[in-house]
């Protein structure tokens, strides 16, 4: 397995679910997004489209399995979600179902990265 290639695949994620956190909660950080349906998904989905296809493809090669990068990728996105949820609408991650749900998911990782 090769490393570089698995910490591409969590990079090219991790911009992908910040994307993707932006396309879904911008209307509720910012008025001005409210509304703005198409220029949400074209503005921030499509670049996120890609992000994850090439993650997607660095995750698969290197795992030489579909669930395993589906697992990977899910609990990759555990990353970024509580940092910008907590930044913008100060909705602490602290909080026991939360703490365990990531601690769920780093074993998610682990478990794929190790076995």
């Amino acid at each position: 397995m090769n490393v570089k290639h698995i910490m591409i695949a969590a990079v090219l994620f991790f911009i992908g679910n910040i994307l993707i956190w932006y396309q879904a909660n911008a209307q509720f950080v910012w008025p001005w997004w409210k509304g703005r349906v198409v220029l949400s998904v074209l503005g921030l989905g499509v670049p996120a489209g890609f992000f994850f296809y090439y993650g997607w493809t660095f995750a698969v090669r290197e795992f030489e399995s579909l669930w395993s990068a589906r697992l990977f990728a899910y609990a990759l996105s555990y990353a970024a979600f509580p940092i910008l949820t907590y930044f913008y609408m100060d909705e602490s991650p602290f909080k026991t179902k939360t703490i365990i749900c990531v601690l769920l998911s780093l074993a998610i990782i682990v478990v794929q990265i190790l076995l």
